[in-house]
């Protein structure tokens, strides 16, 4: 079922040339959530809606010297 998507969702996607729902994992991870804010010029508030809306997991790991994390995707 597609998702409705508000202009400026659109907005973000063809700024970013991918979806809301590739890009928003993508950023989380390399900025977290204060860095998505400022660099996409939203509110926290509106980010975590748009995870919430899109089903994006969010995750804190604590790794132990020599331990390291895998991610998988399903394609």
């Amino acid at each position: 079922m597609a998702r409705q998507k508000t202009r400026l969702m659109r907005q973000v996607e063809e700024r970013y040339g991918r979806s809301l729902e590739r890009l928003l994992p993508e950023l989380y991870n390399e900025l977290g959530l204060p860095g998505m804010s400022e660099r996409l010029g939203i509110s926290k508030g509106t980010l975590w809606y748009w995870l919430l809306k899109y089903n994006v997991s969010v995750r804190r790991v604590a790794l132990g010297p020599g331990e390291s994390l895998e991610i998988h995707r399903e394609n």
